[in-house]
């Protein structure tokens, strides 16, 4: 389960609720996640500082969790990666940002871009005094950066909103402002998958090294019908539970990402992903998998007592062997 939203971050959010009408943000949270359902670009729909709160205060937490994990695994996967600068493209209210933070400590300059000048003003308040961060107004497919390099590049949940004819440019756009590791992380709908294929295919015409979750770099070998995501598990907190109308006490995140890195940067092989729930019993645990030659069904039997014990610890999207 996510860690959840780091203290620091939970306080300022409380901090700007506080005297705000909890049933108006909820409303206003509701309706901008019919809008966000029907694939509606955030500038179309989130106002004032109201939206943006409601926003926050709404989506935030599973963006966090989310982020969290796909850094969790570019830790695994490159050792030795450090990084010292971020680049948080379509940053919204600096989500990733945090995580990359709280994941690299080391990070020492932060820049946050996005499009919609409500989420900089809540990006800043947020961010100041808590994070190195540069926060500026710029297009995904015209970031204004020039030149510049970044150890770091992250797009959270922001490529989705653009059309398909544009999702691979703006990809390849900030390919070219990574000097290291780049990490892209959509909501886990088939839709947004068959869209992160494309752009996949982009990154690594380009030259990009894919280090998870594909175990290759080949054609994804997946049905049609089919689509690979991941999903994780988050608290609910009393304020996010009013935003999302919901009863239980969790909420479970789905999403797909793609982490690419230039060829220097030194990253361990997938042996394989577990791309589906893992189905338990006594007896065995039944893995299926993505490998380098395509895909297969482990059963992994309790007769095979260390293969068995190792099983039974992995979980969907993890690697395994």
């Amino acid at each position: 389960m996510s860690s959840g939203l780091p203290q620091r971050l939970r306080a300022r959010l409380a901090e700007l609720a506080e005297g705000k009408s909890r049933a108006g943000l909820a409303q206003r949270s509701g309706a901008i996640s019919e809008k966000y359902r029907e694939f509606r670009a955030s500038s179309g729909h989130i106002g004032g500082a109201d939206d943006v709160l409601a926003y926050a205060m709404s989506r935030m937490p599973a963006t966090y969790a989310a982020v969290e994990r796909v850094f969790a695994e570019a830790v695994m996967r490159a050792e030795g990666f450090e990084p010292r600068s971020l680049l948080d493209a379509g940053a919204g209210p600096g989500t990733a940002s945090w995580a990359a933070v709280e994941q690299w400590p080391e990070i020492e300059a932060v820049t946050m871009f996005d499009h919609g000048g409500g989420f900089l003003d809540l990006a800043r308040e947020l961010a100041e005094g808590e994070l190195p961060a540069e926060v500026l107004r710029g297009e995904l497919l015209r970031p204004g950066l020039g030149e510049r390099k970044f150890d770091l590049v992250v797009a959270s949940y922001s490529l989705t909103e653009l059309p398909d004819s544009e999702i691979a440019k703006a990809a390849q756009g900030l390919w070219r402002h990574c000097a290291g590791v780049m990490a892209i992380i959509e909501p886990g709908r088939p839709r947004d998958y068959a869209r992160l294929m494309d752009v996949r295919r982009a990154l690594l015409a380009e030259g990009a090294r894919m280090v998870a979750p594909c175990p290759h770099g080949d054609e994804c070998p997946l049905p049609e019908g089919d689509w690979c995501h991941f999903s994780v598990r988050l608290q609910r907190s009393k304020d996010h539970m009013r935003m999302k109308g919901g009863t239980l006490g969790y909420e479970d995140e789905k999403f797909s990402y793609l982490i690419v890195a230039r060829p220097e940067v030194m990253a361990q092989a997938v042996p394989a992903r577990i791309i589906k729930p893992v189905e338990r019993n006594k007896f065995a645990v039944v893995l299926e998998l993505c490998a380098p030659d395509g895909l297969r069904r482990e059963d992994v039997l309790k007769r095979n007592a260390e293969a068995f014990r190792e099983a039974r610890k992995v979980d969907w999207g993890d690697s395994w062997g």
